[in-house]
C-alpha cells in the first residue's frame, strides 16, 4: 500500500486560492491555481509567489562544521562568511552525483537545502563519514517554510516588507523582519527572472503568505514552475542529475572548486578538468514541431543513439517544444543536428547552448 502524501505546511492556505493539486516527491502540491500560462508571465513580467517548502533541510552545526563539510562537498564551503552560500555536490569516490545541495553559512550554524525527499538518505550516508569531528546534523524538513518570490518585481517587494536592502550577490542571505517574525531572505533565482528564497519557521508560514500575497505576489504552481526551470536550464536532481552520472557531466561548472584541496570524488573530478573529458554531457535541445518529448527519449544523429531527454516542457516563452538531456560531446556544438523519437517518430531537433532564455536582470 502506497505512503500517504505529505501535506504543505501551507496545504490550507493552497486550497484557499482554489489550487489544482498533484504528487511530487511524495508531496501534495498546487500544480495550478489558475493559468499556468498567467502564472508564467507573473514570474517573467512582475511577480510570482511559489511554495518550495517540500525541499531538504538540514542544521549543521558543531565546531567542526566547515571544515567536515569541506571534506565532503565540491565547492569551497570555508571560503564562505556569515551570509554567504554555494550550490554544490555531494560525491562518491568515484565521483558520481550523491546530491546536488545548497550552502547557507550562518553566524553560529550551517543551512543545507536538499532535493525533496532526500534528507533521510542524505543523512544516513553522511553519517558513515563522522568519526571523532564535532559536526552534528539534524533533518529540519518540518522545521522551515521556504517560500520563493521570483520575478522582475521580486526584490522592491520583499524590500518593502522588509525595509532592508538585499544582498546582491548569488547565495547571499540576510535575517529581516517581515509580519512581526524573523525571516532569512536567499538571492535565488529558479527561472530566468530575479529571484529570492524566504525561510521562516513553520509556525509563521500562513503569516509571511499572507504578507507576500499582498505585496503582489501571484501564486504559481509546479506546472508553471516546471516550464521556468527548463527554460532557465536548470538541471533537476531525479530527473536530470542521478547517481549514474559523474559531476562533470552535468557541466555544472559553479558547482566544482579547483583550488579547495580534497573532497569525496574530487580526483575524478580533476582528472577530468586537466587530463581528459566527458564523453557526454548535460545539453539543451529544441525539438521542431508540437510534440513535446518525454524523460527517456533517444536522441539520434545519423541513425545512431548519441543521446537521451531527461526533461522536456512546452516553453511558453519561445512557444515550442524544449528539452535538457544529455548528448555525446561530438554534438556539444550549439546548432548541431539531431533527432528526438517522439512516440515513433523521429522529430528534427538541434542543439542549443543553455539557458534557453536569458535574465533580463
Amino acid at each position: 500500500m502506497p505512503s500517504p502524501l505529505l501535506l504543505l505546511p501551507l496545504n490550507d492556505a493552497h486550497q484557499a486560492e482554489g489550487a489544482v493539486f498533484g504528487e511530487s516527491s511524495g508531496w501534495l502540491v498546487p500544480l495550478r491555481y489558475g493559468d499556468p500560462m498567467a502564472e508564467h508571465r507573473a514570474v517573467m513580467g512582475a511577480t510570482g509567489l511559489l511554495d518550495r517548502s517540500m525541499v531538504g533541510k538540514v542544521v549543521v552545526t558543531g565546531r567542526d562544521r566547515a571544515t567536515f563539510l569541506q571534506g565532503m562537498l565540491s565547492n569551497d564551503i570555508k571560503a564562505l562568511q556569515p551570509g554567504q552560500g554555494c550550490p554544490a555536490a555531494f560525491l562518491d569516490a568515484h565521483g558520481k552525483v550523491v546530491s546536488l545541495l545548497a550552502v547557507y553559512v550562518l553566524e553560529d550554524r550551517i543551512l543545507l537545502e536538499l532535493p525533496a525527499g532526500s534528507t533521510d538518505k542524505f543523512l544516513q550516508t553522511i553519517d558513515k563519514f563522522l568519526i571523532s569531528e564535532k559536526a552534528y546534523f539534524e533533518a529540519s524538513d518540518d522545521g522551515y517554510v521556504v517560500l520563493s518570490v521570483q520575478g522582475p518585481g521580486a526584490e522592491k517587494a520583499l524590500a518593502d516588507l522588509s525595509g532592508a536592502p538585499l544582498a546582491a550577490e548569488p547565495y547571499s542571505h540576510q535575517e529581516v523582519s517581515i509580519a512581526g517574525e524573523p525571516v532569512r531572505i536567499v538571492r535565488r533565482s529558479h527561472a530566468a527572472s530575479p529571484g529570492f528564497d524566504c525561510w521562516a519557521a513553520a509556525a509563521h508560514g500562513p503569516a509571511l503568505w499572507k504578507a507576500l500575497r499582498e505585496a503582489g505576489g501571484a501564486p504559481v504552481g509546479a506546472e508553471a514552475a516546471e516550464v521556468l526551470r527548463v527554460e532557465a536550464g536548470i538541471p533537476a536532481f531525479g530527473a536530470d542529475v542521478d547517481e549514474n552520472l559523474i559531476l562533470p557531466e552535468t557541466r555544472l561548472d559553479q558547482l566544482v572548486s579547483y583550488t579547495k584541496g580534497c573532497y569525496i570524488g574530487q580526483e575524478t573530478v580533476a582528472r577530468v578538468k586537466y587530463r581528459g573529458h566527458v564523453n557526454r554531457g548535460l545539453s539543451g535541445l529544441v525539438v521542431e514541431g508540437k510534440e513535446v518529448p518525454t524523460s527517456g527519449d533517444v536522441v539520434l544523429a545519423e541513425d545512431k543513439e548519441v543521446g537521451r531527454v531527461t526533461s522536456a516542457v512546452h516553453s511558453i516563452a519561445l512557444g515550442k517544444p524544449i528539452a535538457l538531456g544529455y548528448v555525446r560531446r561530438e554534438h556539444f556544438e550549439p546548432g548541431s543536428a539531431v533527432a528526438v523519437r517522439v512516440r515513433d517518430q523521429l522529430v528534427p531537433a538541434r542543439v542549443v547552448e543553455l539557458p534557453f532564455v536569458k535574465s533580463a536582470a
